[in-house]
């Protein structure tokens, strides 16, 4: 069927000054896979923020089956079919999933153990192809697994339009098959579904038709079976952009083992092994990527070799030098040039409240002769970050948090490559930048390869990984599971590893 069952008519959200959709038009049609495709900041999420009730539109209109509608709230949304599975999910730790599909449903009873409820639950996973245990508390449910439940919950509650928000974002590929084959399913029952997402594979491999916003505006609407990844990211950008990742090959007399790990533990608040006896090495000019399910041990890892977590077995050497029981004051001081680039770029690497100098600054002063702090030498730094790294800000004296995601991380990745470190740690640098931020990431760490610095990259995007690392190693519940040649191993392969199973694992059971 090709007849519309969402129609949007010149959408315009602003936030003060900032116009976030501008004479936006969008359509969704009758059991189809629609994709949005734009940079941050292009009002996807604002645009999907008012489908689903969140926000109300300053002027335009929106349609539902070919009647005008007016959403205030979420709930009217729901209550017209229309349901959003967020990128964080909205779910009770402590509560089961049936309790977290029926919770906020007003025609259900106080008393969650009906079997009537329990069978319409039944009745949905068998429609749609989903299978989850409705009794399974949500914290010890797998990333996948929450999504299923809240795909359940909004279905529950007779949703025929989904929204689902950068739905493969920390799946594997297996998972990421398995979602692909509910969503299928779901077409074919009639149910339409809207994807926000940043994978042009995915889009290529799973939609109908691709909308592409830009700078607050809708460019175009096409046929998916009629475009390719190269025309998609022209239409998000506004000009050609080469989608090669380079893997750069520095001169083998750069190459030295400058970082080695052997059996290192680390506990988590509960006292269990955040990480169990991992053991690799790290080359200068060398980029080593980690892979795994979110929660496997790549913050602590990242954080324990910083010297922000503590040792509970295990050695970790810089340079011949134990580092264990250094903290990151200790590790400045010490002269060792390390660089560590958290993934919470606000709240442990920057302060937003502060200017680019005083960022600059809080990493150096230790260093600097004398007792007081030399701003003339911060804003000469500043001012070379902003430059180098083409950071678009006013000045140097501009506080950080109003910068776009994109120039924040740069401000970040420059002050730490400016300390010309020799160990650089990177936890997804490129997590929520748009496609051209991201490769002047890419090109960054490997112009830093190629001057020998060895760079751990922690990633979620398996393509990425793939495509700038030379050693790929996985982890799965704190526990290396292999580490594999990354020109000589596939996504699948690394899906594997990261769900637990070994590789022979597989070849036993082909």
């Amino acid at each position: 069927m090709n007849d519309i069952c969402v129609k949007l008519e010149g959408i315009c959200k602003a936030f003060g000054s900032v116009k976030a959709n501008n004479n936006i038009n969008f359509d969704v049609r009758h059991g189809e896979i629609h994709a949005l495709l734009g940079e941050n900041g292009s009002g996807k999420s604002t645009l999907m923020n008012i489908l689903s009730g969140i926000y109300t539109p300053d002027s335009g209109s929106v349609e539902l089956y070919g009647k005008p509608v007016t959403f205030s709230s979420p709930q009217d949304s729901i209550d017209a079919g229309i349901g959003m599975v967020h990128q964080h999910f909205k779910l009770v730790d402590v509560l089961t999933a049936k309790e977290n599909i029926i919770g906020g449903n007003k025609s259900a009873s106080f008393f969650t153990g009906g079997k009537a409820m329990s069978a319409k639950i039944r009745q949905i996973e068998e429609r749609y192809g989903l299978k989850l245990d409705p009794d399974k508390k949500v914290y010890n449910m797998s990333v996948s697994e929450k999504q299923t439940c809240e795909i359940l919950k909004v279905l529950y509650r007779g949703a025929k339009i989904l929204i689902l928000d950068e739905p493969t974002a920390v799946l594997t590929p297996q998972e990421i098959t398995v979602l692909f084959d509910i969503l299928r399913k779901m077409k074919a029952e009639g149910c339409s579904v809207v994807i926000i997402t940043h994978k042009l594979g995915e889009v290529l491999e799973i939609s109908d038709r691709v909308t592409i916003l830009r700078k607050g505006e809708s460019i175009t609407t096409v046929n998916t079976a009629e475009t390719d990844a190269k025309e998609l990211t022209e239409l998000m950008v506004g000009h050609p952009i080469s989608l090669d990742i380079e893997r750069t090959h520095p001169d083998e007399s750069l190459r030295h083992p400058i970082l080695e790990i052997n059996e290192l533990t680390v506990l988590n608040s509960d006292h269990r092994p955040a990480l169990d006896k991992v053991s690799f090495t790290l080359s200068s000019g060398e980029i080593l990527g980690v892979a795994g399910i979110a929660g496997s041990g790549q913050k602590e890892l990242c954080e324990t070799i910083a010297g922000l977590d503590r040792v509970a077995g295990g050695s970790i050497i810089f340079k011949d030098s134990s580092i264990v029981g250094l903290t990151p004051r200790d590790i400045i001081k010490r002269g060792i040039t390390m660089s560590f680039i958290p993934e919470d770029r606000l709240g442990m690497g920057l302060v937003g409240s502060m200017s680019i100098i005083d960022n600059v600054l809080l990493k150096s002063y230790q260093n600097m002769p004398g007792a007081f702090m030399n701003r003339k030498e911060g804003r000469r730094i500043a001012d070379g970050i902003i430059e180098r790294f083409d950071i678009s800000t006013p000045s140097a004296n501009h506080t950080v948090k109003k910068l776009s995601g994109g120039n924040i991380q740069k401000v970040l990745l420059g002050r730490e490559i400016n300390l010309n470190p020799e160990l650089l740690i990177t936890a997804y640098p490129v997590r929520g930048l748009d496609i051209g931020a991201s490769y002047n990431i890419y090109d960054v760490l490997n112009e830093q390869k190629m001057k020998g610095v060895g760079i751990l990259f922690i990633g979620e995007d398996l393509d990425v990984l793939l495509g700038i690392s030379d050693r790929i190693m996985v982890l799965h519940e704190g526990k290396v599971m292999g580490i594999l040649d990354a020109k000589k191993t596939d996504k699948q392969q690394l899906g594997m590893l990261m769900l637990g199973h070994s590789l022979d694992e597989r070849t036993d059971s082909e």
